[in-house]
């Protein structure tokens, strides 16, 4: 089983960061918390998380240059990020908080069932790809130490049970896809289509093989 998903909450408000906790508890994840953007990463020095909210109006570095600091290193790049923000914050911040690599961008207050639908998204996005992950790994040990001839010895043991784990990650996909129908969000479009692009390269792998 993948760990539990961990989300970063990025805020120099207190009262703002309970907030946030107490919207995604119930969902299966793991809240760590930042009150600056230098917390933020050092964090992500020892950590791996599934996604980062990102307060915007921080003292000392704000949140754009804390994403940018983010998606420089080649170990943070790809974590999405949700920018939050003031409903009166300047007219260019959504602009900014795009340009500097956020998925989506949101105002407070926001609906709490809005941002729990997007987060639950992405952690299940997380686990997909951490699932999809080990059935590649699987696939290649598997295929590696049963066929190290590549006559075909094995096959009959190996491709029922990969077959299974495949076909068990792309009915989790039209799941995560009918999810992100109900939502209605067109920034869940991307991350859902490089999964489904992972998935299908896997499939073919696996297709050649039979």
């Amino acid at each position: 089983m993948p760990d539990r998903a961990k989300i970063l909450l990025v805020d120099d408000r207190e009262e703002n960061l309970i907030a946030l906790e107490a919207i995604l508890s119930s969902l299966d994840l793991t809240p760590v918390r930042a009150r600056s953007g230098e917390e933020a990463l050092k964090a992500l020095l020892s950590n791996e998380f599934a996604l980062i909210l990102l307060d915007v109006r921080m003292p000392g570095m704000d949140g754009f240059e804390t994403a940018a600091h983010i998606k420089r290193r080649e170990r943070t790049r790809n974590i999405p990020i949700i920018f939050l923000t003031v409903v009166d914050s300047a007219p260019d911040y959504a602009f900014r908080g795009y340009a500097a690599g956020a998925v989506d961008y949101l105002t407070k207050p926001f609906d709490p069932w809005v941002l729990r639908a997007k987060v639950a998204v992405f952690v299940e996005l997380y686990y997909m790809n951490q699932r999809l992950t080990e059935q590649a790994s699987l696939l290649r040990e598997r295929v590696t130490s049963e066929l190290p001839e590549g006559n075909g010895a094995g096959h009959g043991e190996v491709l029922p049970e990969l077959s299974r784990r495949l076909s068990s990650v792309e009915e989790e996909l039209t799941r995560v896809r009918e999810l992100v129908g109900k939502t209605g969000d067109v920034h869940l479009i991307g991350p859902v289509a490089d999964l489904a692009e992972r998935i299908g390269r896997l499939r073919a792998g696996f297709d050649a093989l039979t």
